[in-house]
């Protein structure tokens, strides 16, 4: 694997030759569209030329790049880890130290230096799994998990907003001081109470978007720093 962009914001501003795909006899219209998207999007393309298994890992980049949370000898759960974007940056960062652990309820192929578990981590037995697997306290608890998509925004982003609670309780449970959680939600933001509750046991809450998140993505992330225990 290619070691890490300078800067993966940079990536962005890249110039490539657009690619127009012809109207496929049995692709439908959205089809052609998500492929044609596909093959110009330079996150796509720097993921693929990297060894990335996804374009995902660019929004880990970024997010570091502006929180710092990765680095040597840390230990983090990464929640929806499939296809394993994140994890491989992470590991990349741990340098081989450390210790990190990933949950999908998709399979993930093997990542060197992460243990990886596929389980529906909104199964009662899964946040449990993840505890005795842990050495002790995590610094870090990410989550890029998402509920799958109704087409009815409001729907969408309760959903995932209950998987956001879920990583979050979790998140309280096995993080060591002065921890992160970061996770994924949907246009609206964090819910109110949820939000109060973690300015009381982090440090500083906030939201926010990478440039690698397409531009007309609804997403983004909530980024609790210092946890207090």
């Amino acid at each position: 694997m290619a070691k890490l962009t300078q800067s993966a914001k940079a990536v962005r501003g890249r110039k490539m030759l657009a690619v127009k795909v012809k109207n496929a006899k049995y692709n439908s219209v959205s089809s052609n569209r998500w492929l044609q998207r596909q093959l110009n999007d330079p996150y796509v393309a720097e993921a693929k030329r990297l060894g990335y298994r996804s374009r995902a890992a660019f929004k880990l980049i970024q997010l570091d790049e502006k929180y710092h949370f990765l680095g040597k000898g840390k230990t983090i759960v990464d929640l929806g880890c499939a296809p394993g974007g994140w994890t491989q940056i992470a590991a990349i960062k741990n340098k081989g130290s450390g210790q990190i652990i990933g949950m999908d309820l998709l399979p993930t192929e093997p990542i060197e230096g992460a243990i990886l578990l596929q389980q529906d981590f909104t199964n009662n037995d899964a946040p449990q799994m993840l505890k005795n697997l842990l050495h002790g306290p995590a610094d870090v608890v990410m989550s890029d998990m998402a509920a799958n998509t109704t087409g009815v925004q409001n729907i969408d982003h309760l959903r995932t907003l209950g998987l956001v609670e879920m990583a979050y309780e979790f998140a309280k449970e096995v993080l060591a001081i002065g921890g992160i959680f970061i996770a994924k939600v949907f246009q609206g933001g964090t819910e109110s109470n949820l939000l109060s509750d973690m300015r009381r046991h982090f440090s500083k809450v906030s939201h926010y978007k990478p440039d690698a998140s397409r531009q007309d993505s609804v997403e983004m992330y909530v980024v609790a720093q210092g946890f207090k225990g």
